[in-house]
């Protein structure tokens, strides 16, 4: 071995020697001493309430149309030149207000003649008559035969009847000059003038010229579509009732319009139709609500609600406290060591911003509603102050 190799040996040997007892007392020192414990982790901080008992009435929502109870359109009934325009489009008329006229004088004319004719033909039959009374009485006599007799008296009938017919020719002429008066014929809000003055209507059938329309607007229709489980339930809650209603023919009703909340119009149900459609599964019914400011228009869009069921006692909670998971919903219920607990419930209809829970859910007991995500089945959690307030104050 030459010289170089032996000093390597020799330095490696000391290094060893150095480092073993460096070696020697870190052990020790890890075997002599225990390191700190780490700090046991905190219970989440939550916020706890317990469900509010109150009244409820489940509801039941639909959509549909505002239609008017009643809808008129104001046709010519006779032909003529429009002489007037007696309203102002897009207000209140009262039924019986004067809309249109067409120009009388033609039908003037033609009642004129007919009165002609009833005198005329009034005064032969006033003459027929006396001529009939003689003959009678020179007949009983035996004056006359009986044959003359009977030609009096058939001139006196046929007096009689075209006295009759003039008389009829007579009124139908003073009806047309009266429909030359356009009227109102109901109480509501009329649209515009389809028709300006000086322009020629006609009243032949369907060609008859529309000249407005009216409709009424207090009270107002809302027309829904029932489906079949609904009807059903309603009959059910109301069998006495040909209507699906209360004794008195009423299910009670709420609406609101697109920029309303809350249901403020109330009314009822007072007509659900005679058959259900089977291509839709539906059934048409139609709501009445009281219209006093006429802010409601036939073809709004409008919400309706219907109870249904009965009025009963609910707990409500706050919508945030339900977790859903999968389709199923559960509540973290904190009994009185402050240990979470995992519940199923059963969940109802959103009211006033708290959750009805039908199932799964005591009285009095304490749900968590504010930090759910941090809440683990059977782990301890900080509720904060005891006293929390109930969930329907929060």
């Amino acid at each position: 071995m030459d010289a170089r190799g032996h000093a390597f040996r020799q330095t490696r040997h000391r290094l060893l020697l150095g480092i073993t007892p460096l070696l020697i007392l870190s052990g020790c020192g890890r075997s002599g001493t225990s390191s700190p414990e780490r700090p046991a982790p905190q219970p989440p901080r939550v916020t706890v309430a317990t469900p509010e008992i109150r009244k409820i009435v489940d509801w039941d929502l639909f959509t549909g149309r505002l239609v008017s109870p009643e809808t008129v359109e104001i046709r010519a009934r006779v032909a003529g030149y429009l002489e007037e325009v007696h309203f102002t489009e897009g207000t209140e008329v009262k039924e019986g207000d004067l809309l249109f006229t067409i120009d009388p004088r033609p039908y003037e004319a033609v009642v004129e003649r007919m009165e002609a004719r009833v005198t005329s033909a009034r005064s032969l039959a006033e003459l027929t008559a006396y001529e009939l009374a003689n003959v009678a009485e020179l007949k009983n006599k035996g004056a006359i035969s009986e044959e003359t007799y009977e030609r009096r008296s058939k001139a006196a009938s046929d007096a009689e009847g075209l006295l009759r017919a003039a008389e009829a020719e007579l009124r139908e002429a003073k009806l047309d000059r009266e429909f030359t008066e356009v009227r109102a014929p109901i109480t509501g809000r009329v649209s515009d003038a389809r028709v300006t003055k000086g322009n020629l209507v006609t009243p032949e059938g369907r060609d008859s010229t529309l000249l407005t329309t009216v409709v009424s607007l207090d009270p107002i229709y809302c027309m829904i579509e029932i489906d079949e489980r609904s009807a059903l339930k309603y009959r059910q809650l109301h069998p006495g009732d040909h209507r699906a209603g209360t004794g008195t023919g009423r299910v009670a009703a709420e609406m609101e319009l697109v920029q309303e909340s809350g249901f403020p119009h109330h009314g009822h149900l007072d007509f659900i139709d005679n058959q259900l459609d089977p291509a839709t599964g539906t059934i048409r019914a139609r709501a009445v609500f009281p219209n006093p400011g006429k802010l409601m228009t036939p073809g709004f869009f409008a919400r309706v609600r219907v109870p249904g069921s009965g009025e009963y006692e609910g707990r409500l909670v706050p919508d945030r406290a339900i977790v859903d998971d999968q389709g199923i919903s559960h509540v973290w219920v904190v009994d009185g060591e402050n240990t979470a607990t995992y519940r199923k419930v059963a969940t109802g209809p959103l009211l006033d911003g708290l959750r009805v829970v039908r199932e799964g859910l005591q009285a009095g007991e304490r749900i968590v509603i504010d930090g759910v995500m941090a809440v683990r089945n059977g782990t301890k959690v900080d509720p904060g102050n005891p006293a929390a307030a109930p969930a329907g104050n929060r």
